[in-house]
């Protein structure tokens, strides 16, 4: 089956070439034949991706005994929904995405919601509920795990926060429901005094977050105080091809996941403005942050006039604009990843061969919003 998807993925790479050689000065047939040529080869790739495609079931189908041990062994009385499980999605994201959801499963039962008495005290029904489910968004797989429970605790949070020296001890601002989301995200946080056998590890969050992330994924949280919580997984329907963003940099051709960018825009260098040594833009009564995208990967920096190329990419609720050479459009692209020789490239998710036979680098968007002031060099 991989090998099959391969040979897909390189028929849509020698379909692009043969589109390009003959976009110009070719006759009425010949493009008709072109345009048959794209039909046949795209509904080829779908076909070939739903062979893949495996209904999330296998992994939502061990979560009831989970739910049902967990909460008899912390006296909370439990019901779990699940909805949606007959979802498909790709083997290789499904055999890697039941881990982050038995930890958010976790963190759920631990920290979010109350016991029987709890509830009752605060007016709530005894019984807690969660609800997992998961179904299509366009290109994307949304899988979500709800609770009714206390939703995130920010004073115990910030309290932590200072104690791990993650906050400054005279730290008296006010701590808002988003620092909290992004706190619990960070490498070895946890509001557990003590090891219980459900968490208090420390490897709780950033874990899920940096597999989500891997899978070229995006999580995101909702909590409403004495409401509940939820917690969205945003995930590709496949990893093999993907549609990206291509632009030049240094005259290298470079390609960005789709879903990382929001957009692009042409900035007069009169626009930038510099607030601590750092370039900016005010887009739509937002401060956005300019890097030159060459001087990021380790170039020295373009000279681009008074009118700029940019690329607004976001990631885990952080946007930076990056500045570009040239923008050459949308396309997809069948990742190929970095041989053993290579090994792990920072900065770097991968490879593509372009309908030109250049190869392209693909950018790791996660890295681009975290690398302010690094470089990938």
């Amino acid at each position: 089956l991989d090998s099959l998807i391969n040979l897909v993925g390189e028929l849509v790479i020698s379909k692009t070439q043969v589109m390009e050689i003959n976009t110009n000065g070719s006759t009425e047939h010949v493009k008709n034949a072109l345009v048959q040529l794209d039909r046949i080869t795209t509904e080829l790739q779908y076909a070939a991706m739903k062979l893949r495609m495996v209904p999330i079931k296998q992994v939502f189908g061990r979560f009831p005994r989970l739910v049902r041990d967990l909460a008899q062994a912390h006296n909370k009385d439990i019901n779990l929904e699940i909805i949606g499980e007959e979802t498909e999605l790709d083997r290789s994201l499904v055999n890697k995405i039941g881990d982050p959801l038995v930890h958010i499963i976790r963190n759920s039962i631990d920290h979010g919601i109350e016991t029987k008495e709890q509830r009752e005290s605060l007016g709530k029904p005894p019984q807690a509920t969660i609800r997992i489910s998961a179904y299509h968004e366009g290109s994307h797989v949304l899988i979500k795990v709800a609770d009714d429970g206390q939703g995130l605790d920010v004073e115990s949070i910030k309290r932590t926060a200072i104690e791990r020296g993650l906050l400054p001890s005279n730290y008296n601002a006010i701590f808002t429901v988003n620092e909290a989301i992004n706190m619990i995200f960070e490498p070895g946080f946890s509001t557990n005094d003590y090891v219980t056998d459900i968490s208090g590890r420390g490897v709780g969050m950033d874990i899920v977050k940096n597999i989500v992330e891997s899978l070229s994924g995006q999580i995101e949280i909702d909590s409403k105080s004495a409401q509940g919580l939820c917690v969205t997984i945003k995930l590709p329907l496949t990893l093999a091809i993907i549609k990206a963003l291509l632009v030049k940099c240094k005259n290298q051709t470079y390609a960005i996941p789709i879903q990382a960018v929001k957009e692009s825009l042409l900035v007069n260098s009169n626009q930038i403005k510099t607030v601590s040594q750092q370039q900016v833009i005010v887009l739509r009564n937002e401060v956005l942050p300019l890097i030159d995208l060459a001087e990021f990967l380790g170039f020295a920096p373009s000279s681009h006039g008074d009118v700029l190329s940019v690329i607004v990419i976001e990631s885990q609720g952080v946007k930076i604009g990056f500045i570009i050479d040239d923008l050459i459009g949308q396309q997809e692209i069948v990742i190929k990843s970095l041989t053993d020789v290579l090994g792990d490239v920072y900065g770097i998710s991968g490879a593509t061969v372009l309908g030109d036979g250049q190869v392209a680098l693909i950018l790791d968007h996660s890295i681009l919003t975290k690398g302010r002031s690094e470089s990938i060099g």
